[in-house]
């Protein structure tokens, strides 16, 4: 059997210590923000798009990108999953982690059916798939350094 695979981004976003799952309307299942790459979008620019569209947020991502000379290091994301989305169908998934830098949380009702913001401890109820239990405590972990290293950084 011949596979297909699409590219998407997923952003795990980071407030208070908390991460933002989505009540997907269509799967029943709880997500962060995420969506296939557009053609001719870049990776980081869809992660900041997807929760644009799906939670009404403005964020900016834990990691940045950089120039060398003329070519641009594009920001990193945390880690690449291969997910079987449907017999011979996969997605190669960007990992973002990012934080609250604007917006309101306004899910979309097209694409959502529930919001809310899951604490470490939130994390460990039995609604929440272990990639997104692991990936979001992750995602806090590294808010919290980013947020100590930024504010040392005053």
């Amino acid at each position: 059997m011949e596979i297909t695979r699409d590219f998407t981004a997923t952003t795990f976003v980071v407030q208070h210590n908390k991460t933002l799952l989505l009540l997907h309307r269509k799967l029943g299942k709880w997500f962060p923000p995420g969506g296939h790459i557009d053609p001719n979008e870049l990776p980081n620019e869809a992660a900041l798009r997807e929760v644009r569209e799906e939670a009404g947020l403005e964020v900016e991502l834990l990691t940045q990108g950089r120039p060398i000379g003329n070519i641009s290091i594009l920001p990193q994301p945390f880690c690449l999953l291969l997910e079987d989305i449907s017999p011979g169908h996969q997605h190669i998934d960007l990992i973002y982690f990012a934080h609250v830098c604007g917006g309101q949380l306004n899910p979309s009702e097209r694409e959502v059916e529930a919001a809310r913001w899951f604490s470490w401890e939130d994390l460990a109820e039995e609604t929440i798939a272990e990639d997104i239990r692991e990936l979001g405590r992750r995602a806090i972990e590294q808010y919290r350094e980013y947020a100590q290293a930024t504010t040392a950084n005053i």
